[in-house]
């Protein structure tokens, strides 16, 4: 299967972007191939503002992240492998999304993603398998 990082970094940039809220991404600027202005990384991550005022030529693409941007005025061509977008978020109140290494994913052999099976016979949370969280509210 595809990652679905792209596809819920598409929808959460529409939804913060539908709610008049400006967008941000957070990247790690240490992996291969991101290029960024050096001078605004802090602990190997950056901070970019990608609403539509703030960049020209948006691309949300499944490999990538790219656009043109101003940084102290000096005109600045991004570019983040989508692997590279660890989290979008809405400045103003901070919603948004974290998104996990997919190489955490268990797989079978014929690629495919397999789904943890419970192993106890109890009723319990709905949310729990294996004693742990599958899903958590962030507010």
């Amino acid at each position: 299967m595809t990652p679905s990082r792209p596809y819920l970094l598409r929808a959460f940039y529409q939804w913060i972007i539908d709610n008049n809220l400006t967008a941000y991404v957070v990247v790690d600027a240490e992996m291969p191939g991101v290029d960024v202005p050096k001078q605004y990384i802090e602990n190997g991550k950056i901070i970019l503002n990608i609403s539509p005022k703030a960049v020209q030529q948006l691309d949300l693409s499944n490999d990538a992240v790219s656009f043109s941007a101003r940084f102290s005025g000096v005109p600045y061509q991004i570019y983040a492998p989508m692997r590279a977008v660890s989290a979008i978020y809405a400045k103003e109140n901070g919603r948004g999304m974290v998104f996990k290494e997919e190489d955490e994913e268990t797989t079978t052999e014929s690629g495919g993603s397999e789904i943890p099976k419970r192993t106890d016979n109890k009723k319990g949370s709905p949310n729990k398998r294996n004693g742990r969280p599958n899903l958590t509210v962030v507010k």
